[in-house]
């Protein structure tokens, strides 16, 4: 894929939020399904302002949706509408805004550190009821006892207590 030419993905859900922040209305998903948004997956969508700072990022560990397409309109929506972080993006910054969408792979159980690896893996850490999540490959989490760290924390789980370890692998589309 060339620098300038954007995924589907990653368009559906630029689509989503214009929409939404413009009529207060879900986009229907396409229609047909594109084959490649058809199946069922968990799927992250990330905004980013022109400076790189995070403005938004809202994701499904697994599927929630009866398909791929309306997974990534109803997770974009949250991230521009409901990520407790920010404010809800106004109409005048949608164009601004660079998205990423990642679509992970089912879950799996890691049976220690060994198994995660930063850069591959996003890591899910749970403990009870809480659970915290890392997706892979972000600036500035360099060792599976750092992501851990974070999911940990984003989870409310003190360092004492203990935890299973869950991995995945996403493919980002930017």
């Amino acid at each position: 894929m060339k620098a300038t030419e954007s995924s589907p993905f990653v368009d559906l859900a630029r689509r989503a939020i214009e929409h939404y922040v413009i009529h207060r209305r879900t986009l229907p998903a396409p229609n047909p399904l594109p084959p490649e948004m058809a199946g069922q997956a968990g799927a992250f969508v990330s905004l980013h302002k022109k400076d790189g700072m995070l403005r938004g990022c809202i994701g499904t560990i697994e599927p929630t949706q009866p398909n791929l397409a309306e997974e990534i309109i109803q997770n974009a929506i949250s991230a521009a509408a409901r990520d407790p972080r920010f404010p809800p993006v106004r109409p005048d910054e949608v164009a601004d805004l660079s998205l990423s969408v990642d679509v992970l792979s089912p879950p799996e159980k890691a049976h220690s550190m060994d198994d995660l690896d930063p850069r591959r893996y996003g890591a899910i850490v749970r403990s009870g009821y809480r659970k915290g999540l890392l997706l892979p490959d972000l600036e500035g989490v360099d060792s599976p006892e750092a992501q851990v760290a974070i999911c940990m924390d984003k989870a409310g789980i003190s360092p004492n207590e203990p935890v299973e370890l869950y991995r995945f692998e996403v493919k980002r589309y930017h």
